[in-house]
């Protein structure tokens, strides 16, 4: 063997944003899924008015902010565990039997 080609090492550059997340105008995805869902039905509903620019358009642009100022800082999902949280029920008991228990099997 030759020690001259075992000497180096191959390499390759790789980006250093491999786990940047996927933003559009500072918004994550599902933001950007909820907006298109507002326009699509403040459309649905105004679209044939005279108010369709007010309401299509400035109440998406208007909801884009607030999103994007509202979750500013904070980590990603925020607006989707906030909710969760909400949802959720208040009182949790710590010592209640569980209802949803099933046996895998009954010959064991």
């Amino acid at each position: 063997m030759n020690s001259e080609n075992t000497d180096f090492l191959l390499t390759t550059s790789v980006p250093r944003t491999l786990e940047t997340k996927s933003k559009i105008l500072g918004l994550e995805l599902s933001d950007v899924l909820i907006l298109t869902l507002n326009v699509s039905i403040q459309n649905l509903i105004f679209g044939g008015s005279s108010l369709k620019l007010i309401m299509v358009f400035g109440s998406s642009l208007l909801f884009g902010l607030v999103l994007f100022f509202f979750k500013r800082g904070k980590p990603d999902f925020y607006l989707q565990h906030f909710i969760e949280h909400l949802l959720s029920p208040t009182i949790k008991d710590a010592n209640q039997p569980d209802t949803k228990y099933r046996k895998f099997r009954s010959n064991i």
